[in-house]
């Protein structure tokens, strides 16, 4: 799936800012290659996203699609550095 780019504004930013993340290291994680699945949400389709951003470090990200002008965002919903188990299990599921 093509991606545009990017979709922020004051309604997503400050949920995915509050864990300490930057919109750059969220999106330097799409860009590595993220481990990606579905979202039990029954709101809208949702994914997850779990991989590494440019300084290495595991992040957990919950995402939706847009489409707007038949172009494709992704819209962060929330994003955290994951935690040490999280970590663990995501490396032994890449082996």
């Amino acid at each position: 799936m093509r991606i545009s780019e990017f979709d922020w504004d004051a309604g997503n930013w400050p949920k995915c800012g509050e864990h300490g993340l930057s919109k750059s290291e969220i999106e330097s994680v799409f860009r590595n290659g993220p481990q990606t699945n579905a979202d039990p949400s029954i709101l809208e389709r949702r994914f997850r996203a779990v991989g590494r951003n440019d300084e290495g470090r595991h992040v957990f990200i919950v995402y939706s699609i847009r489409v707007r002008g038949g172009a494709r965002f992704i819209r962060p919903i929330s994003a955290r550095y994951m935690h040490a188990k999280e970590v663990r299990r995501y490396e032994q599921a890449r082996t």
